[in-house]
């Protein structure tokens, strides 16, 4: 049995969250559209073999459409955190996972308790416990 919530000793893994640049998110959704601001973030920064998680509440997200696209091209590997059926990203994530719901806060509630549970098995499996 896996048991969580314990502390790894372990060096810093790297990671980004593309929604936290506000001069990014605004200048960029100026000049390049919104629906593009992620993908060229996930074109300057993704390497082959990095990860995107794709987070949609409806799977229809066409910034997040476009990102999960630069992704494949890149050579990325694509979680998808979706809710309700999974929307179009369903099909074009390498992992979909959906919160069956229509209601957005328990959709939302879902994926962070999801994301929780990832990172520590991430460190488990890279530094063992």
């Amino acid at each position: 049995m896996i048991r969580l919530n314990h502390k790894i000793k372990r060096p810093p893994l790297c990671a980004v969250a593309l929604t936290t640049d506000s001069s990014n998110l605004t200048a960029g959704g100026n000049d390049i559209g919104f629906e593009n601001v992620f993908a060229r973030n996930v074109q300057g920064l993704g390497n082959k073999g990095d990860v995107l998680i794709a987070i949609s509440t409806s799977g229809n997200s066409p910034n997040i459409i476009k990102a999960v696209e630069m992704a494949h091209e890149k050579g990325m590997v694509v979680l998808g955190f979706l809710g309700g059926s999974g929307g179009k990203l369903k099909t074009q994530v390498d992992l979909p996972i959906i919160i069956p719901s229509s209601n957005v806060q328990r959709i939302q509630e879902g994926h962070i308790t999801v994301a929780h549970i990832l990172c520590e098995l991430v460190e488990l499996e890279l530094y063992g416990g």
